[in-house]
C-alpha cells in the first residue's frame, strides 16, 4: 500500500523494501519490548501471572501494528529518504540496501522508543493485553503521538509529516 507522508515522498524503491520487511520487523519490535520491559521491571525474572503473560505472547496478529510501521517508515522516508538513487560503489543493489539501512535504523528507533513507558504500554495495549472489546484507537494514538514527539515531527493533514517548531 504506498501512502504519502510528505509531498517528496517519491522513493517508491525504499517503501517497497519497508513494506516487504514489515512482518519481521514489527515481530521483532514486540520481542524488543517484551525484553526491554522485563529488563525494566523485572530484572530478577521473577514470575507472576503478569509477566508470564508478557513472556510467553507470541504474535499472531499484527494488523493492529501496522499504522504505526506504515508512519515510522514515513518517518524515516521524511528524514532519509531522497528520491533520487545514489551511486552505489561496491555494486550492491539498491533494494537491499535499502532493506539493511531501514532494518538498522528501524531496531535502533525501536530500542530508543522502548525507553518512553507510554509507547511500551501501548505496544502491549496492542498485543499482549489486547481485549476483544476494547477499542485499539486510543493505544494506537498513544504509540503515534509517543513517537512524533520523541522525532519533534507532526502530522498535518494537508501537508503530512512537518517539523514540530521548537521554542
Amino acid at each position: 500500500m504506498i501512502r504519502k507522508f510528505f509531498p517528496l515522498d517519491k522513493n517508491y524503491l525504499l517503501e517497497k523494501s519497508q513494506l516487504e520487511l514489515q512482518h519481521t520487523l514489527l515481530t521483532e519490535m514486540i520481542e524488543t519490548v517484551k525484553r526491554h520491559y522485563q529488563l525494566q521491571n523485572n530484572p530478577l525474572g521473577l514470575e507472576d501471572e503478569f509477566s508470564i503473560k508478557i513472556t510467553t505472547y507470541k504474535a499472531h496478529d499484527l494488523s493492529e501494528l501496522n499504522s504505526f510501521y506504515q508512519l515510522l517508515a514515513g518517518v524515516y522516508r521524511f528524514k532519509y529518504g531522497d528520491s533520487q538513487l545514489e551511486f552505489l560503489w561496491d555494486g550492491a543493489d539498491h533494494f537491499e540496501k535499502y532493506k539493511n539501512d531501514w532494518s538498522n535504523i528501524f531496531r535502533r528507533w525501536i530500542s530508543e522508543l522502548c525507553t518512553k513507558e507510554q509507547f511500551v504500554q501501548a505496544v502491549f495495549d496492542l498485543t499482549v493485553f489486547r481485549s476483544n472489546t476494547e477499542q485499539p484507537q486510543l493505544a494506537e494514538s498513544r504509540m503515534s503521538f509517543a513517537m512524533l514527539n520523541f522525532f519533534e515531527l507532526k502530522v498535518h493533514k494537508s501537508k503530512g509529516l512537518i517539523r514540530m517548531k521548537v521554542a
